[in-house]
């Protein structure tokens, strides 16, 4: 659960390198959360303007004034109030806003950048005068100061705007678009994607996304009414071959969980859920670099574009965000469908050639991920720990928070997939979901992050309990976490006396357990304690030979006691250290209890008994 500090001392300049890295995805959360959160304005904009402009799919003149005041003044507004609020609270926001007007005013062009700018920068002045006066404001005038100097504080910052910023953000930002307008031109913006597509992969895409590419297309698509930007990060083609290249020639759980990915990347648009197969291959770089770079050079040849940005990255919100137009139309199915071409290709001869995945599901390979890039929270396995460690780290657990980098997307599903476990456990717990730079060092918070994230979560909230994870869509530690949850219940309202903690051994040797119901086993589990995880792994081959010379179907498996199942068709069958902790997680297991894992006298009648 904690960080695993082991080995930090011994290398410092890795440890500085991820300081580096934490500080770069915290400016880059910090421009795509001003972003994100208003989204849906974003959308809106771009179906009033798909719908009502001239040559839309329902032109009609009146409606259609809306769409220069939105660009000009709605959407900068909203970005710098939600960029001040960030910084200050509310009180922020409204300082950046009034000062984003000076730099709205001072341009001619939609002032995106501006506002991103301008509404952090009225949060922090606002807050150091606070800081400031706070202790010097004599009782009874504190509203009179408080509003007089947000009020003074927004005039002077946006007569700042309006001399200073404004027109060098103009300048800055109409030669950003020459620039971009010249490698349009000169057919180089498909390079392009050889820098996003790796960034995405390392969790900066909502910062390259909602930071960097959506202001310029908003800008280009607000004279020219449509803008490829709006496609170089969003496109699912890239994703999706790789996704179709692990359901064909994958192995192990990597080639069975991507057909359902494919459904969540694809239409769902997350495109979160593709990360790890990546990462755990990381030579299929190389594969969404040759899909991004495919699916921008085709837009680019056909002249597609969007009309805004398409949140999430949907092929249905892509053709919800294209112009009323058949040759874009079909110049969008035509270049999602070569870049998964391309993507797909590449990653099929990487994955094709690949002899050391073996029959290694997904979990292994996250777990040789996480020892590449040195992440301290990964899915890497742990010791096995005592009942009385997991009830002492959970026992003021009273509200569970997903973390991510926008706090929309993957967070969501993922705080949506334990919530449904959690009331299907019967427990009583708060699941939901924020931005990390929203988290807040709360009492009785358990904190789910990915692993690219877990040192920014440390730094927001160090006093919680944090969990990092490689998929928020298929981790298996949401089972273990509803397994503590139940531990740390069971033990608080029932506690068990010390005579009970284990199940009793029957009376005669070889005699079974009289609650044993054989005929529902589908599964027989040897758990493994720390002190006897070979002898666990043993006894696992030897049973697999008399159950198959003795015809039985049930499957038999070596576990860890956090990885189980907690289902009456298993049979745990564990040393007495073991089963002390078992009876205090799981309620529906069945349990035999022997003290000669290799060569229990009780076996012959277990193997007997089952179908």
């Amino acid at each position: 659960m904690s960080e695993n500090n082991s080995a930090t001392q011994s290398a410092p300049v890795a440890k500085k390198k991820v300081g580096i890295k934490a500080r770069v995805q915290k400016f880059g959360s910090a421009l795509s959360n001003m972003v994100m959160p208003n989204i849906g304005a974003f959308i809106a904009w771009g179906l009033i303007t798909a719908i009502f402009m001239a040559g839309g799919w329902f032109p009609n003149a009146d409606l259609a004034k809306m769409i220069q005041p939105m660009v000009h003044y709605l959407l900068p507004l909203l970005i710098a109030f939600t960029g001040g609020n960030m910084i200050a609270g509310h009180r922020g926001g409204v300082v950046g806003a009034i000062a984003t007007m000076g730099v709205i005013v001072g341009s001619t062009i939609p002032m995106f950048i501006g506002a991103m700018i301008m509404g952090p920068l009225g949060g922090w002045c606002i807050k150091k005068w606070d800081n400031a006066i706070s202790d010097k404001v004599h009782s009874g005038f504190e509203m009179l100061v408080n509003n007089f100097s947000a009020g003074i504080m927004g005039m002077l910052l946006a007569i700042l705007g309006y001399f200073g910023i404004g027109p060098l953000v103009g300048g800055a930002s109409a030669a950003m678009a020459v620039g971009v307008d010249w490698i349009i031109k000169a057919n180089l913006l498909p390079l392009a994607n050889v820098f996003i597509e790796p960034a995405k992969i390392l969790f900066l895409n909502n910062a390259i996304n909602q930071g960097i590419l959506t202001p310029l297309g908003i800008q280009a698509a607000a004279s020219a009414g449509k803008s490829i930007l709006f496609l170089l990060e969003p496109d699912p083609g890239p994703g999706l071959g790789i996704l179709l290249a692990f359901a064909l020639f994958g192995k192990g759980t990597a080639k069975a969980s991507a057909p359902s990915a494919m459904i969540i990347h694809f239409l769902g648009g997350i495109h979160e859920i593709y990360f790890p197969y990546v990462l755990m291959k990381p030579a299929l770089f190389l594969a969404v670099i040759a899909g991004g770079v495919t699916g921008t050079a085709t837009f680019s040849l056909l002249n597609v574009g969007l009309r805004s940005t398409p949140s999430p990255g949907s092929i249905i919100m892509l053709f919800a965000m294209a112009p009323r137009s058949i040759a874009n139309y079909l110049g969008l199915i035509v270049g999602v469908v070569l870049a998964t071409l391309a993507s797909f290709i590449v990653a099929a001869i990487i994955l094709k050639r690949d002899k050391s995945m073996g029959d290694d599901s997904l979990a292994a390979a996250k777990g040789q991920m996480n020892d590449m890039k040195g992440n301290k929270g990964g899915e890497s396995a742990a010791p096995t720990a005592d009942a009385a460690d997991v009830i002492a780290s959970y026992k003021d657990v009273d509200h569970i928070i997903f973390a991510c980098d926008a706090g929309m997307g993957s967070s969501a599903m993922g705080a949506s997939l334990l919530r449904d476990k959690v009331k299907k456990a019967g427990i009583d717990m708060s699941v939901t979901n924020t931005a990390i730079s929203n988290l807040k060092d709360e009492p009785g918070l358990l904190v789910i992050t990915q692993n690219e994230l877990a040192d920014r979560a440390a730094q927001k909230a160090p006093h919680a309990l944090r969990l990092a994870v490689d998929n928020f869509l298929s981790s298996p530690k949401y089972d273990q976490v509803v397994v503590n949850l139940k531990a740390r219940d069971q033990v608080s309202d029932e506690p068990a006396p010390a005579s009970e903690a284990a199940p009793a051994e029957s009376a005669a040797e070889d005699d079974l357990p009289s609650d044993l119901d054989l005929d529902i086993v589908k599964e027989v589990v040897f758990v493994h304690h720390d002190s006897h995880l070979g002898t666990a792994t043993m006894a696992t081959s030897l049973m697999k030979g008399r159950l198959k010379k003795a015809n039985k179907q049930a499957v038999v498996k070596n576990l860890g006691i956090d990885e189980l199942q907690d289902n009456n068709s298993l049979l745990v069958v564990s040393s007495s250290e073991a089963a002390k902790n078992l009876k205090t997680r799981y309620t529906h297991v069945q349990v035999l209890v022997t003290d000669d894992l290799l060569s229990s006298p009780k076996y012959d009648k277990m193997v007997a008994g089952l179908k």
